[in-house]
């Protein structure tokens, strides 16, 4: 089969992809290159795999079996516009490199590392050995994460957090839902149950995707309702929470921090590289990180060979996994 890449970054796996080179179909990487350029190719293509895909492109597939795209989003498929029976899938991973991170900058805030970092740079030695009045910092221990939505993300974060000793409690849209036996909860509620989980949490992590019910989810009434020293850890999507409410409630500290990985925008916008319109880069009860929180070598390997995988199964003629568009 010919197969055509525009991901940038499932470039770097194409060892992975290709199986060494052993799988005898012909690729093609066509990263960062115009789509001018992609729509030339695309018509002998049986394979796309792509991060992204624009209606003017995809109306030049006419022989396209397989969308595979590079993530767990599809929103940037033009869906609509591919031929009939082509199918669409997606591949995820990205879990255990979340939870890390969500570990991470829950501790860093807990430890007030960025503050810490800021002052030794500067020369400052605070510490409460030479100053008795700095404030001591937290273990994770016996603390409460609250997580908002239990999809691949949200259920590794329950499992980093209850192994370091914490105890968590969730919202989902079914709370009768199964899940694996080693996710432990103390309680899990509809979404219903949003305003008891931020009154009852010491950490809150937003995992659910952004939707038109789900943004602005947390806003000033919201963050009102968390404790004055709880922590809030974004790795879903920055238009969940209200920016300015945020702002607000870090810069009058009327909660303890915030651990943001995603923005109210991004550089592919064309709105620049900082993410938001208030300055949240002046905080030191924020941890500020681009997007990144899943972006391991892990991460990205698994995906390649997941993608591998479905492709094999799509010479074979046998199903192929995580479809979120039926083909023929």
């Amino acid at each position: 089969m010919r197969i055509v890449l525009t991901d940038p970054i499932l470039t770097r796996f194409s060892d992975e992809l290709t199986r060494d080179g052993t799988d005898g179909h012909d690729w093609e990487f066509l990263a960062d290159r115009p789509d001018t350029e992609v729509m030339l190719r695309l018509p002998a293509a049986d394979v796309l795999v792509a991060s992204r895909l624009t209606a003017p492109v995809a109306g030049t597939a006419g022989r396209l079996r397989l969308v595979h795209v590079t993530g767990a989003g599809y929103d940037r498929i033009a869906m609509d516009a591919l031929p009939p029976g082509t199918a669409v899938c997606n591949t995820f991973h990205h879990g255990p490199s979340i939870a890390e991170h969500v570990v991470m900058t829950t501790l860093m805030l807990s430890r007030r590392v960025p503050r810490a970092d800021r002052l030794m740079r500067e020369g400052t030695w605070e510490s409460v050995a030479v100053d008795p009045g700095v404030r001591l910092g937290t273990t994770l221990a016996g603390r409460t994460v609250g997580v908002v939505g239990l999809g691949e993300i949200g259920r590794q974060v329950v499992r980093a957090t209850t192994a370091l000793g914490m105890k968590a409690r969730a919202v989902r849209r079914d709370p009768r839902a199964a899940l694996p036996s080693d996710v432990r909860l103390d309680r899990v509620d509809g979404e219903d149950g949003l305003d008891d989980l931020l009154a009852g949490s010491d950490v809150v992590v937003l995992t659910v995707p952004l939707s038109a019910a789900t943004t602005g989810l947390i806003g000033a009434a919201q963050l009102a309702r968390m404790r004055p020293q709880a922590l809030l850890i974004n790795v879903a999507r920055g238009p969940l929470v209200d920016e300015d409410a945020l702002f607000d409630a870090l810069s009058g500290r009327r909660i303890g921090g915030a651990g943001l990985d995603v923005w109210w925008s991004h550089p592919k916008d064309g709105s620049g590289g900082r993410g938001c319109t208030r300055p949240f880069h002046t905080l030191d009860n924020v941890v500020m990180t681009p997007h990144h929180s899943g972006h391991t070598r892990e991460t990205f390997a698994n995906r390649a060979r997941e993608i591998a995988d479905n492709i094999g199964r799509l010479t074979m003629g046998e199903p192929l996994t995580n479809v979120v568009r039926g083909g023929s």
